[in-house]
């Protein structure tokens, strides 16, 4: 396949080649093309230092307290693909471990279906097909099979949302015993399903990062493995199915653009890092332009992204937002989902309240029942088609992240 070169695709190619190098430097028998071969040298890696660490015995953070990604992956091409697999299974060669039994309750291999948006036609990729309702199912099987695999018998989580529910799930089915901190101020709706599943829930006083806290310590006090969906990178490896599955989706090709509501990040640096080792591979020629959809009331990631070089980034206020997924005030990969918008050659919108109300109501009139959370990336294309920087005659797929039964409706204030 032709390898067309563009700016975002040179500076992808620069970021490889950067990390191969770091890889040379602590093992110069290394093979980089098979970087991400579990013969072949996959280890965690330190973005901050370079510092590479053996994946066994499992680790959720680097010895400098940083959080961790895995190596970059050689890719997988269509002759990869175990047809045979369910779900997100059929693209376990691009994972950086050989899973022997992996956990499954039918994530993965959600519908993309073509709808009309703004005289656009995306295509709504409908990740609350998933087990619990929610995309964050895609890196929980993937997490707690190889936490399980390293030998957790029991795992602690720090949410009050999607992520706790799908780890008290995949928990549950897997045989681990499963532990949620949230903080005290959580509403009681959202910690039914993790309830239901049989996890324990413990409540935190104080602000969000409290709850946090908690878990980490009660993991080092009393054993249990922390499986944050935040914070260990073998989450990122179910995320990135996505990349995988839309390409298989597109008929092995990349769409132009990706439109996803973000908070912490896993779903955009997913698609970041499949696409890449698409690219990579040579199984794609060009990566899709990534957009980062947020609600304006807790935006950091547009924020940031619109800082000039050697500018100082300028704060701006957090307030509640019915985009309760995507409220996350100080994203741990900040930095690296930065980079991979740039990279992608995409950007970020952030959505006022009203305009996520609307957009909410616009999917259900079309059929499409999304969490509010979810209705901030139809917001955020609406906005992109308004700025040109997506066409209508574009291939655009828009995440559709969680189900609309996970919140309550949006109701404009009194």
């Amino acid at each position: 396949m032709r390898l067309i070169v563009t700016p975002a695709n040179l500076a992808v190619m620069m970021l490889l080649a950067t990390v191969e190098m770091a890889t040379r430097a602590t093992d110069p028998g290394a093979d980089p093309a098979a970087s991400h071969d579990m013969r072949g040298g996959a280890a965690y890696l330190d973005p901050a230092t370079g510092a590479r660490y053996a994946l066994e015995p499992g680790r959720w953070r680097s010895d400098t307290g940083g959080p961790l990604l895995l190596a970059p992956g050689r890719g997988i091409t269509r002759r990869d693909i175990d047809v045979n697999a369910p779900g997100l299974w059929r693209y376990r060669a691009a994972f950086a471990v050989d899973i022997a039994e992996p956990i499954m309750l039918g994530e993965g291999r959600t519908p993309l279906v073509r709808g009309e948006w703004d005289g656009a036609q995306p295509l709504w990729k409908l990740e609350w097909c998933s087990p619990t309702g929610s995309f964050k199912d895609r890196g929980a099987s993937v997490m707690l099979s190889v936490l399980r695999q390293q030998g957790a018998k029991s795992v602690i989580e720090d949410s009050s949302g999607n992520g706790g529910a799908s780890i008290a799930a995949y928990g549950a089915a897997g045989g681990l015993g499963v532990s949620v901190f949230a903080p005290a101020t959580t509403s009681p709706g959202k910690l039914v399903q993790a309830r239901a599943y049989g996890a324990r829930i413990e409540l935190v006083e104080g602000p969000r990062v409290a709850s946090q806290e908690a878990a980490i310590a009660a993991s080092e006090r009393d054993g249990g493995w922390y499986a944050s969906h935040n914070w260990q990178a073998f989450f990122l490896e179910g995320t990135k199915t996505l990349a995988y599955e839309i390409w298989e989706d597109l008929g092995f090709r990349a769409p132009d653009a990706i439109v996803m509501p973000v908070g912490a990040g896993s779903s955009l640096l997913g698609c970041a890092f499949g696409f890449r080792e698409l690219l990579r591979v040579g199984a794609i020629d060009r990566l899709p332009r990534l957009y980062a959809a947020q609600p304006l009331n807790c935006s950091p990631v547009d924020a940031a992204f619109h800082v000039k070089p050697g500018a100082q980034p300028l704060g701006r206020t957090v307030r509640p937002t019915v985009a309760e997924g995507a409220a996350i005030a100080h994203p741990l990969r900040l930095g690296v989902m930065i980079d991979a918008l740039h990279e992608s050659g995409g950007g970020t919108v952030a959505i006022p309240e009203e305009g996520i109300r609307v957009a909410h109501a616009e999917l259900a009139a079309r059929g499409l029942f999304a969490e509010p959370t979810s209705a901030t990336a139809a917001a955020g294309l609406s906005e992109l088609i308004a700025r040109r920087a997506i066409l209508p005659s574009e291939t655009t797929v828009v995440l559709l992240t969680g189900s609309g039964l996970k919140a309550p409706a949006p109701v404009a204030p009194a």
